[in-house]
């Protein structure tokens, strides 16, 4: 049976493509080279803005890029999980099937998923804010990262089919983006480097999301394949760059806001070194002193600093 991108396996943490093959065929090319990096390690992301166990390894990777940003780049490419609704299969056969598959998850990952976008207004496809996260990536890639992560919330929390352009056009202002040449892009160039981010996953044979390459300066590479806790990732570091160093960040709640302006309670525990149970005492004080603004679903909550 082929596997339904949508049906995310939570005891694997792995978003399936529907019909992808585990290894190159015969005869055909291998993967492609990838470039070393500025810094030490690379890793290659291939993502989906859709894809709930993505969202779940937000925790693991906004902690990364603090401890280990310094030595570490992270680029993000698109990886295309949900083309269209052609297929019938891994137990979703149509969108509305997704919607207490996403409670599922979210319960699991602690990180706050609404599935009602699959009843009230679905996405046909997860193309389009990909082609429009590469728009974004063509503008800045800090901006396009804030982008996805703006998205995100969009689809998971509030229930926004962003497969529709005025969500897209939102958040790239949100990013800070510029409109004009964001729209110029998505409708153009940025079809052309989806495409390539599509290709460089066949080629590294990429069956799902998250798949993280993490690679060293000659070439070398480690695979962390879903959702893995954060010392799966520390583990791939280390052994592309052995004795690499942590780097000190201030775990004070305004710095953390400072660094990430939205940040869910499992973020929030995993960035503090907090407990989940705590870290939500914790930020509902600070939402109760009125230093906090929150947006709250069935599932989970997203914070934010309270306007000044």
């Amino acid at each position: 049976m082929k596997n339904n991108p949508l049906l995310c396996d939570t005891e694997s943490g792995i978003c399936e493509l529907p019909s992808v093959h585990t290894e190159n065929e015969p005869g055909a090319a291998g993967p492609g080279a990838i470039e070393p990096g500025e810094k030490p390690v690379k890793i290659i992301y291939f993502t989906d803005p859709i894809c709930s166990t993505c969202w779940g390894i937000e925790p693991q990777l906004r902690k990364l890029k603090l401890e280990y940003g310094q030595l570490v780049e992270l680029e993000y490419r698109m990886g295309g999980l949900l083309p269209d609704w052609s297929y019938n299969s891994g137990g979703i056969s149509k969108p509305t099937d997704v919607a207490p598959h996403w409670d599922e998850v979210s319960h699991y990952y602690q990180m706050p998923i609404v599935g009602d976008v699959w009843l009230e207004d679905p996405l046909h496809s997860s193309y389009p804010p990909s082609v429009a996260f590469k728009a974004a990536q063509m503008q800045d890639e800090d901006k396009a990262i804030a982008f996805l992560r703006r998205i995100r919330e969009m689809v998971f929390l509030e229930k926004k089919n962003i497969a529709r352009w005025e969500h897209l056009a939102d958040a790239a202002n949100h990013a800070g983006l510029d409109a004009a040449l964001f729209e110029e892009d998505y409708q153009n160039n940025a079809v052309t480097m989806f495409e390539a981010d599509l290709q460089l996953a066949a080629e590294w044979s990429v069956r799902g999301f998250p798949t993280l390459l993490v690679f060293d300066r000659e070439g070398r590479y480690e695979k962390v394949y879903g959702f893995k806790p954060y010392e799966v990732f520390e583990a791939a570091i280390a052994k592309m760059h052995p004795g690499a160093p942590k780097a000190w960040y201030s775990k004070n709640w305004q710095d953390l806001f400072g660094k990430y302006p939205t940040l869910t309670a499992k973020e929030f525990a995993g960035l503090t070194g907090q407990s989940f149970e705590s870290a939500e005492q914790q930020l509902r004080a600070l939402h109760k002193e009125g230093l906090l603004e929150d947006y709250t679903t069935p599932n989970g909550t997203l914070w934010k600093l309270a306007a000044a």
